[in-house]
């Protein structure tokens, strides 16, 4: 896990197809803004050369983040350190805590659409009216079912969707059983569980792991976790948790100024400051998820129970506070 306190930005002047280009390469270092920039020239030297061998380079990194920054850090300003374990805000303005080895997993439970089954609806009773049309050699059919698509379609597929969503099993409890599956299945684990606005958070709390190991990532599949996040956890080498609200769950919009890519500009701090600081008045209302049970016969790990202490804190899961 690379999450570095320094950043730094190089630019190379370079021509390709007959016109100048400005080549950029961010650098960065845990032990100072000069060591940043030697990285960044090194970066920008390294793709300067490679575009004058005639490989196609891009003139500046992806401007991203966490998610999509393959082959860079994470890119956030880190907010405090607890031993290993890094506490940073992304890019929309929520805390998250990034772990190296303690396993960190969120289950979202996907809300049902009816989308397809309105739409499907709506050309049955215009297909009802065409047909009608035909028969009775009247326009008059034809119009009704237009009207009548445009207005029952959406109504009636919401009342199709609660009719079959009773006969099914709640997805909230479906995915925690899943969990607790898991726990049968591996007694030795120790699982904690959280509720979250979108589902559930699991805490493996037995034991450290490696988020690029088969171990890490067949545990995540298991329990059914998003498959971007088990790719994240691999290509960052980390463990996530967001542990403070979502802004706009809060009444609050996105970080600003925009994007929240970090480093930001010296003139945009004060900007920045202004929006944390509503932010955390605002946020002192809700908690990030809530404490639902602990699952396992394994007995927690001092690593383990180091991070839990942290994230508990922040999240603040017995709190009774609703969650964001």
């Amino acid at each position: 896990m690379i999450v570095p306190a320094y950043w730094s930005e190089a630019k190379e002047q370079i021509e390709v197809n007959g016109h100048r280009r400005t080549l950029r390469r961010f650098g960065w270092s845990d032990t100072s803004e000069s060591d940043a920039h030697d990285n960044a020239r090194e970066r920008v030297r390294d793709a300067a050369r490679r575009a004058r061998a005639g490989e196609t380079v891009r003139l500046k990194d992806y401007k991203v983040v966490y998610g999509g920054a393959v082959g860079l850090p994470i890119r956030e300003e880190i907010i405090e350190r607890h031993g290993e374990s890094i506490i940073t805000r992304n890019s929309y303005g929520a805390l998250c805590l990034n772990t190296p080895d303690v396993l960190f997993t969120d289950i979202d439970v996907p809300e049902p659409s009816h989308g397809w089954l309105t739409g499907s609806l709506f050309f049955a009773i215009l297909a009802i009216g065409i047909w009608a049309r035909i028969e009775l050699a009247a326009l008059w059919p034809l119009l009704v079912s237009i009207l009548a698509a445009a207005i029952v379609s959406a109504p009636l597929a919401k009342i199709v969707m609660k009719v079959v969503s009773g006969l099914r099993q709640d997805p909230f409890q479906a995915a925690l059983t899943r969990i607790e599956s898991f726990a049968k299945e591996n007694p030795s684990w120790l699982l904690r569980v959280y509720r979250t606005p979108m589902g559930y958070r699991v805490l493996v709390m037995h034991s450290t792991f490696d988020p690029t190991q088969a171990e890490s990532v067949s545990f995540m599949e298991s329990v059914s976790s998003d498959p971007l996040y088990v790719f994240l956890c691999r290509s960052q080498k980390c463990f996530r948790a967001r542990i403070s609200p979502k802004p706009w769950r809060i009444g609050v919009d996105r970080l600003r100024p925009r994007p929240g890519v970090w480093p930001i500009k010296p003139e945009h701090m004060e900007k920045r400051r202004q929006w944390v600081a509503e932010y955390d008045r605002k946020s002192a209302a809700y908690a990030a998820c809530q404490y639902v049970t602990t699952l396992g016969d394994g007995r927690a790990s001092v690593d383990c129970e180091r991070v839990r202490s942290v994230h508990d804190r922040y999240c603040r899961p017995d709190s009774g506070l609703p969650i964001a």
